[in-house]
């Protein structure tokens, strides 16, 4: 098949998806397929160059190196780069490059990639993608959102409101919040701009990191316990992984530094509770729609709750990923697991203009 891997975009993970990207690409094509990996924003070549032919050239890559550095990128930086003038999403002949394949891999994490908007774009223009619709991605991005959709259906998550940026002057216990707790900007991905806070010294600055990446944000009780996720195909749970970092909690740099982190899989835990947490995680993803392949995220306390932090719904797909290595443990490789996504969602994203 001819398909198109994007990934980059205008997002905090911009550097992740290079990476997810890179590697989706060179595992399908290892598998026949002819595969152009591009970067949405920076697109490729000149708008109204010639494609013909792209396909049978051996692929497009990204301008930037495939690496995640400590801290996400300078996102004001990035959009200075492109050489075009042009202020929309979609670089140079994107569109044009994703009309030509038969599906396009989306790549991308965080912002326009996991929010919904860029899989609208691609249901209007008649353009197959891998993964879940535009309404399930929005829902499952939004935690504010989605955390009323687990409570909906019965799936434990800690208790947690959504702060304004217009309503900054309030304090936490103004919303039945007491410390410990976690802040989180309401629709980021990677752990960017989330913090642990004690204090009340704490927890202004940690308001001031997570308004810095959008205007909503949510505070969220501290479960203190272990971190699990559980990643889901075609509805079917894979096996529990455990994240030990060695220092500190699961964020960015604990995600993406190699040796930051222990990750166990299957995880070291009694089988009843593995049972539970893939249940739940089974649950999340037809609660949300899902439908394709998703990664819910957990805490397992001191007495054996569970808590349903989160859903992705375009798991991080590096050498490091969670995803992949739970596959593995399934018996999945990296490349059959690739193709099995293109294959599902060739099935359920028909293309919505067709004739039937």
């Amino acid at each position: 098949m001819k398909i198109v891997v994007l990934a980059g975009g205008l997002s905090a993970e911009r550097d992740v998806s290079f990476v997810t990207g890179k590697t989706v690409s060179e595992a399908l094509r290892s598998k026949g397929h002819q595969v152009l990996l591009v970067d949405v924003y920076m697109g490729y070549g000149k708008t109204g160059d010639c494609l013909e032919g792209i396909f049978g050239q051996g692929g497009a890559d990204c301008l930037q190196s495939a690496r995640i550095a400590e801290l996400a990128p300078d996102i004001e930086t990035v959009k200075n780069m492109r050489e075009d003038t042009a202020d929309g999403f979609f670089g140079p002949n994107v569109i044009a490059l994703c009309r030509m394949a038969d599906i396009v891999f989306i790549a991308l994490h965080g912002e326009n990639g996991e929010d919904g908007r860029v899989q609208a774009t691609f249901d209007l223009l008649g353009i197959r993608y891998t993964g879940s619709d535009y309404i399930s991605s929005a829902i499952a991005m939004n935690k504010k959102i989605s955390k009323q959709f687990f409570a909906a259906h019965a799936i434990p998550t800690p208790r947690g409101i959504a702060m304004h940026k217009s309503e900054r002057g309030k304090d936490a216990a103004q919303w039945g919040i007491g410390f410990p707790c976690v802040v989180k900007p309401c629709c980021g991905g990677s752990s960017i701009g989330v913090s642990i806070i004690h204090t009340r010294a704490e927890y202004e600055k940690a308001l001031d990191e997570a308004f810095r990446w959008e205007d909503e944000v949510v505070l969220e009780e501290y479960i203190k316990g272990r971190e699990f996720s559980v990643g889901v195909v075609d509805y079917q749970a894979l096996p529990v992984i455990e994240m030990a970092p060695l220092k500190g909690f699961y964020d960015y740099k604990n995600k993406y530094q190699a040796g930051s982190t222990i990750e166990t899989c299957p995880a070291q835990i009694p089988p009843e509770t593995a049972r539970q947490m893939q249940e739940y995680a089974v649950a999340v993803a037809k609660a949300i729609g899902l439908d394709t392949y998703s990664r819910m995220d957990f805490i397992l306390d001191s007495e054996n709750r569970i808590y349903c932090l989160e859903a992705n719904t375009l798991p991080g797909m590096t050498p490091t990923s969670l995803l992949p290595q739970e596959a593995q443990a399934a018996g999945m490789g990296f490349a059959d697991l690739c193709e099995k996504l293109v294959t599902i969602s060739m099935k359920r994203r028909r293309n919505p203009l067709e004739r039937v």
